[in-house]
């Protein structure tokens, strides 16, 4: 299946350069382009592409306010959003996770990781580049520096314990998923089928009450450093 691609980025030159590596991708396909957040809002809603890929700084309404029109938790029917920005900081990416982005890149990602990250965001999958993902879920788990996200949930709190534990083997399939693996690397590395994995990853969402895989990822560091302490 062929993923249908919206671009917004308000530099035509980039936009022009994201459609030629993305439409040189298998299975991918730019659909449309958008200038600022607010073209790019009205342009999915309207063609409903599979995936958006948005800047962060736009005029006007920026990449951040878009995600959240597009993919936020009171959206009825989210569109997957992957963020892509020139710059690396920390709270651009948690602003950008917390607004619903299935993923995070830096403009010099190169063709192979984007094409990852829309087919990820696609298969309701997050990716996050992988230059910023240790020290993100670091901070997420409470051991950044000060000033950075700590291990909290979505309204604050410290992460609540599951009610329903997860079983061993859910419990190595949320360690490779912490690790950066996907569900075809899990699979392989376990020796289980593809399917199992993606129901073991189903039931730790439910059981942890994560919405994706980077926050499953985050819950997994933060056990990690409570056995520590």
């Amino acid at each position: 299946m062929t993923v249908r691609v919206l671009i917004a980025d308000d530099q035509e030159l980039v936009r022009a350069g994201l459609r030629v590596l993305l439409d040189t991708q298998p299975g991918i396909e730019v659909i449309a382009e958008a200038a600022d957040g607010a073209e790019a809002i009205a342009l999915a809603r309207r063609l409903r592409p599979d995936v958006c890929l948005l800047d962060i700084r736009m005029p006007g309404t920026d990449g951040l306010e878009a995600t959240r029109a597009l993919a936020g938790p009171d959206v009825a029917e989210p569109i997957p959003v992957v963020v892509i920005t020139t710059f690396d900081l920390d709270e651009y990416v948690y602003a950008a996770l917390r607004a619903g982005a299935r993923g995070f890149l830096l403009k010099d990602a190169g063709p192979t990781m984007l094409a990852e990250a829309v087919h990820a965001a696609a298969r309701g999958d997050a990716l996050i580049a992988p230059n910023v993902t240790v020290r993100l879920l670091e901070a997420f788990a409470g051991t950044g520096s000060a000033g950075s996200p700590s291990s909290t949930t979505r309204s604050g709190s410290q992460p609540a314990q599951p009610f329903e534990p997860p079983t061993a083997r859910e419990r190595e399939v949320l360690a490779a998923v912490a690790r950066g693996l996907g569900n075809t690397e899990i699979a392989s590395e376990l020796h289980i089928s593809l399917s199992t994995v993606k129901t073991h990853v189903a039931s730790l969402m439910t059981k942890l009450g994560a919405r994706n895989r980077v926050e499953l990822a985050i819950w997994a560091l933060g056990e990690k450093h409570r056995r520590r302490d």
